[in-house]
């Protein structure tokens, strides 16, 4: 056995999470070793028994009288209030529902109604130059509809851009493509001090490391439910609106649910209290039951002992792949300290296409990023060391 194998052993047997694999739906230890949480979370075992009853029974059986008797109506909130532990807000200021993409929207064109309150000469969006292609089309349409110039800035430099005609700043917690972990509590202070409201894009950070939405006093966030807070394919998203702007949050897509009255059915629109302003239309109830099934994984958990396990295990993937891809093969692109990374290892690689095709042939699942990126993710709760280490030596076989 290499050192490497040994040191893995060492490491799985002392982990105080290992026990939680146990409630993941995953192939046994000679199956596949699967590092694409941050694009997909493995299915929790108690999802498949719980949409099988909220089908058969609530849905079957029950039917329309689900909406109250089983708490159809209020899973947007009450979903929202077992994903705030996670992301660092107290209870009440999270709705879980529709996509990521259409709460950037409501979220980046409400911080712009926001800021025009008290200045109505805020006509500039910061957005992040190397966000996820969605957020940068939702910014430009959310640009256009408010009449706004549009400003891509790397993350780094947007306190430097910050000036009096910024209303909002849109950001990435965690970049995508290289795992670098962006500075959330200094950026949102340089926001604030010019004025301007701040948007972060936690998908690749809710369910991977601490987020600190309150103790940092971000104004509005969102996110996914499908990396790693393991909710499924399509599960829907999330919207934060910070308490103290919940009375002035003005969402650009008003609809029946976040009405005031939603069963008055009035023509005029009246606003919801609280985080119910972010809801739109009918919630997605079969995707929404699934996700709060999924997030029963997080009970005992805390979200420091997953954020120490991830940079354990980052650390030491990037250790073996030091001890076995030959010199010069790969670089890894996502930085080193601790500060800055998120929960993934991105590697580049010339022919990075046709070795990730060849690595999940032999059971190594992760994805490749355009032009030539080799994107592996962690996720603690169901990855060990022996995965981590299994995974660099295929690596290295495939790269010999």
């Amino acid at each position: 056995m290499s050192e490497p194998a040994q040191k893995a052993e060492k490491l799985d047997a002392g982990d105080e999470l290992a026990a939680k694999r146990a409630e993941f739906v995953l192939d046994g230890p000679e199956g596949a070793v699967y590092l694409d949480g941050n694009s997909l979370g493995a299915l929790p075992a108690a999802v498949p028994g719980r949409v099988a009853d909220v089908v058969g029974r609530e849905w079957g059986e029950m039917r329309i009288r689900s909406w109250t008797e089983s708490g159809w109506w209020t899973a947007p909130e009450r979903i929202g209030d077992r994903i705030a532990p996670l992301v660092g807000a107290a209870a009440g200021q999270i709705v879980v529902g529709d996509s990521t993409s259409v709460n950037v929207f409501k979220a980046l064109v409400g911080a712009v109604r926001l800021a025009r309150e008290t200045d109505a000469g805020r006509d500039e969006i910061l957005v992040d130059a190397t966000t996820f292609p969605t957020d940068g089309y939702i910014a430009g349409s959310a640009a256009r509809m408010t009449g706004c110039a549009l400003r891509p800035v790397e993350p780094s430099e947007v306190p430097g851009a910050l000036g009096k005609r910024t209303a909002a700043v849109l950001l990435n917690h965690v970049d995508y493509r290289t795992g670098r972990l962006h500075d959330l509590p200094s950026l949102t202070a340089a926001v604030h001090a010019a004025g301007a409201y701040a948007v972060w894009d936690l998908c690749h950070s809710a369910g991977a490391l601490p987020v600190g939405l309150d103790a940092h006093g971000v104004d509005l966030a969102v996110g996914c439910t499908y990396k790693y807070l393991n909710g499924g394919p399509g599960s829907p998203a999330y919207l934060y609106v910070r308490a103290d702007l919940q009375d002035r949050f003005d969402s650009p897509l008003p609809g029946w649910n976040s009405h005031a009255e939603p069963f008055g059915m009035r023509s005029e629109y009246a606003p919801a209290e609280g985080a119910v302003r972010g809801r739109v239309g009918t919630p997605d109830i079969l995707s929404m039951l699934a996700l709060e099934a999924a997030l029963e994984v997080w009970d005992g958990v805390t979200v420091e002992a997953v954020r120490a396990k991830s940079l354990a295990l980052t650390d030491f993937f990037l250790e073996c792949v030091g001890e076995y891809v030959p010199e010069g093969r790969v670089e890894c692109v996502t930085p080193l300290p601790h500060g800055e990374r998120g929960s993934q290892v991105a590697l580049r690689c010339a022919d990075a296409g046709p070795v990730m095709r060849r690595l999940i042939e032999r059971g190594v699942v992760g994805d490749f990023r355009h032009p030539d990126v080799l994107r592996f993710g962690f996720t603690p709760l169901y990855v060990g060391f022996a995965d981590v280490e299994r995974a660099a030596r295929v690596l290295a076989e495939e790269l010999g």
